[in-house]
Formats: C-alpha cells, structure tokens, sequence
C-alpha cells in the first residue's frame, strides 16, 4: 500500500504539479481512504521520499554492525553508499523526483532536512568511534560533513545528467577524497611523517632550519594550541619543500 500511495502521489505531481495535487486527489488515485494515506506518510511532502526512512534504518544497522570496524572513516563511507544505491536502483523515479524537487521550494527544504539526518546518523556513530580522543567530537562532525558533501556532490551531477553515466563510480572517486584525507591508511601515513607539539608558541617547523630534507625525514611542528588546521598544513608544507 506504501508504494501504492506513493506512486500514485508522483504521478499526479508529475501530471498537474506539486502544488495542485491534494492527499485527496492521492487517495481518489490510489482508490482508499485518507486514513490509509496518513497511516503510512504523515504529510504530502513524504510521499515523495518513500524510501529514505528505511535507507536511514538500513544504515543505522549497518553503522552497528561495523561497531569495531578498522577503520571507521570507511565504514561511514560504505553506509553512505547505501544511498546510492537506493537512487541507482530507479534511475529514472530518482531524477524524476531530482527535477520536481529543483521546482518546489518546500520540497527542496524538506530534502535537506533529509540529508541532515543522515549526516547525523553517521556523525553519531563516528561520536563513539572516537570518545576517547580530546578532538573526538569535532572530527567525527567534520567527516561526516565531508562524506555527506562528497557524497552528493557526486550523485547530484548523475542526478543533473539523466542518470547517464556510473554513478557508483563517481561517487567511489568522491569518497575516495574523504578517505585520503581522513582515512586510517592517510593517518598511519602523516602520522610516520610529522610529529606535532601544541604548546610553544613559535609556529616554527623544527628541521634543522635551512638542511636538506631527506625521504626519511621526520618533521617536528611547534605551534600554539588552537591554531587553526590550514594554517598548520601550510607550514607542514612549507617545511617540507626541497630547499
């Protein structure tokens, strides 16, 4: 019955527009009553997002499955995938409802408070991930909003092409971007190559001043605690350029 309404709802957005068609058009279409159509889907806005409720179940219990996954950056990068997918499995209801959501404003906000809703459910997960780290709460937000910006990023352009195209694939590349970043293997990396102190205040990379850096260097930061991130790879860089 959920599909039922639902594709009912669409097609009638499609034929006279979001804004003229009323539940009860709905329910005339799908042949029940009203009741039935709040017993599944408390508002019109719903009916045009069937499957994300149960996307975000899905995802919920996958995230709680990889309680102890070895690399937690990944496993949000996978649970994002399962979004993904469920666009890829109706390429053309997905753009369809891209296109219709472009047109109506307050389709377009109910969509993003959506995508808010995923962010925190893999935002939540990474919380416990990473409890025990002073940083902890900060990393986990700010990787979840580079999934979930990756993510779309990439889905939204198959969206704006048709549907043309590999969609797991340019999504793979995006998250692949997180990954470099954020990753277990991208810490292990930066973690062999710098070392960092917060405290002093000189912000002065501590390689021997003007000596040759070698393959096998280790380089020593020295910065004021709060320095802001950007500016700590600049000089990370910096120090690390062939003198």
């Amino acid at each position: 019955m959920r599909e039922v309404l639902a594709e009912a709802a669409f097609e009638l957005f499609l034929e006279r527009g979001y804004e003229q068609t009323t539940v009860d058009d709905i329910v005339a279409r799908a042949g029940v009553g009203r009741r039935s159509f709040f017993r599944y889907f408390p508002s019109k806005e719903d009916a045009v997002f069937p499957d994300h409720e149960r996307c975000l179940a899905d995802m919920t219990q996958f995230l709680a499955a990889a309680e102890h996954a070895a690399d937690p950056v990944a496993a949000v990068c996978d649970a994002a995938r399962l979004v993904l997918r469920m666009y890829a499995a109706d390429p053309e209801f997905s753009v369809q409802r891209y296109r219709l959501t472009r047109e109506v404003p307050g389709l377009r906000t109910y969509e993003l408070s959506v995508v808010r809703r995923y962010e925190r459910t893999l935002a939540g997960y990474l919380h416990g991930r990473y409890a025990g780290r002073p940083d902890g709460a900060l990393r986990a937000d700010v990787i979840a909003a580079a999934v979930v910006a990756a993510h779309n990023n990439a889905l939204r352009s198959w969206l704006r092409s048709g549907g043309e195209g590999d969609a797991e694939a340019a999504v793979d590349h995006a998250l692949g971007l997180v990954l470099d970043v954020w990753g277990s293997a991208a810490a292990t990396a930066a973690g062999t190559r710098v070392s960092a102190t917060a405290d002093d205040t000189s912000g002065a990379p501590a390689n021997g001043g003007g000596a040759e850096s070698g393959d096998d260097d280790v380089v020593v930061l020295v910065t004021r605690r709060g320095t802001p991130i950007w500016r700590v790879v600049q000089r990370i860089e910096a120090a690390l350029e062939p003198r």
